[in-house]
């Protein structure tokens, strides 16, 4: 059995296969650059107005108007001293242009315009390459694309991006107990739910869920399913069948398919019968079959890794204040399901390893250590 730090350690020591790979940028959203984005030109690319109104050429309270420029225009428009252009939001700023006025603050008789105050030079200007230059790195490798790292690689030109590719994910299910939702329950049986929840836990993540199996609770089925499905992913999570039971097939399944242990079992509650193991550049994760113990191990130990895949580091706990007394009993550290706000967190009741509603009502996990913790004290969070 390892303490809570060193299975962090062992799962932050390994170095994941990372596959590079050319998408178009609308696809990219979550995903992690693989090499750094230089740009190909300036931004703005010409200097163009801020907003709608007139381009001046000069200080004056009143100009000659000589022309128009619309947005997209070729216009060759030269603006002399005391002249202006009547001017629209993108559109590119006539030669001599030193400011531009919004329209609320002009008055037009003809081709006169007269100003109620007069601008500084350079107001209202976006001037060529003052966001971007030409050959300046946009963007580092590891870098998540977002909504508007789209906009920004689109506004360079780009149509495609080399990225990380999503980690392909598997989950099997074991347990002769199951029963998928909404068929009729037997004497002794229960509703599965666990693959379920892994699956939503993974859509949360960029990851490609490759296959989702079940297998009964039977060696030779269980190390059939393991074979099969290390032959298509880099990632296994196995819920259930990982403890000592007679029933439990899982950790000699994987010693069949020759999944090398790393370590086996945490000193925590819940989730203490956790294996995670490798083979090649595959990795296996064997979470316990109680559904809180499961997304609890999901949350600490699986992210991490896929994190990993895609280039970049996981979230990281977080101290908040406990929002009251809190003793924890037994000898294990403990993770609680908590709602954490603003100002404090608090540890909700029904902590079982098998109950989920505190789970779907909490937003955090809080590790407490053996004893009496006092309202205010600092506590470690992870987020989920």
């Amino acid at each position: 059995m390892v303490s809570i730090e060193e299975a962090f350690e062992y799962i932050a020591a390994q170095r994941p296969v990372r596959v590079k790979q050319h998408v178009q940028v609308s696809e990219a959203v979550g995903l992690h650059l693989a090499d750094v984005v230089v740009s190909p030109m300036d931004i703005p690319v010409f200097d163009n107005s801020a907003m709608d109104g007139y381009a001046l050429c000069g200080a004056s309270d009143t100009y000659q108007i000589i022309g128009e420029v619309a947005a997209g225009s070729q216009s060759e428009l030269t603006l002399e001293q005391g002249q202006a252009a009547r001017i629209f939001t993108g559109a590119r700023v006539p030669k001599g242009t030193t400011a531009v006025i919004m329209q609320e603050k002009t008055n037009v008789e003809g081709n006169v315009l007269t100003l109620s105050e007069i601008p500084a030079a350079g107001t209202n200007l976006r001037l060529r390459g003052e966001e971007i230059r030409q050959g300046q790195e946009v963007f580092q490798v590891g870098h998540c694309v977002n909504a508007a790292t789209v906009g920004m690689l689109l506004t360079l030109g780009m149509t495609s991006v080399s990225v990380y590719a999503r980690p392909r994910v598997g989950v099997l299910v074991t347990g002769n107990e199951l029963v998928e939702a909404g068929e009729p329950l037997g004497e002794g049986q229960i509703y599965e739910s666990n693959g379920g929840s892994l699956q939503a836990a993974l859509r949360q993540l960029p990851v490609d869920i490759t296959a989702v199996r079940r297998v009964t609770d039977n060696f030779e089925a269980t190390s059939r399913a393991i074979g099969d499905l290390l032959g298509e992913v880099d990632v296994l999570l196995i819920s259930g069948g990982i403890s000592v039971g007679d029933y439990d097939f899982v950790k000699e399944a994987l010693a069949q398919n020759d999944v090398e242990e790393i370590f086996y079992k945490v000193n925590q509650k819940p989730g203490k019968p956790l294996f995670f193991g490798r083979r090649e550049n595959q990795f296996v994760y064997a979470l316990p079959g109680n559904p809180a113990s499961s997304l609890t191990c999901f949350y600490l130990y699986v992210t991490p890794l896929i994190y990993q895949f895609l280039g970049r580091s996981s979230r990281t706990r977080e101290k908040v204040n406990l929002g009251h007394d809190f003793e924890v009993r037994g000898t294990r550290p403990t993770f609680y399901r908590a709602k954490v706000e603003p100002e404090h967190a608090t540890i909700l009741d029904k902590q079982s390893s098998s109950m989920l509603h505190s789970f779907a009502m909490g937003n955090a996990l809080v590790f407490l250590p053996p004893g009496t913790h006092n309202k205010g004290a600092e506590v470690f969070v992870w987020y989920y």
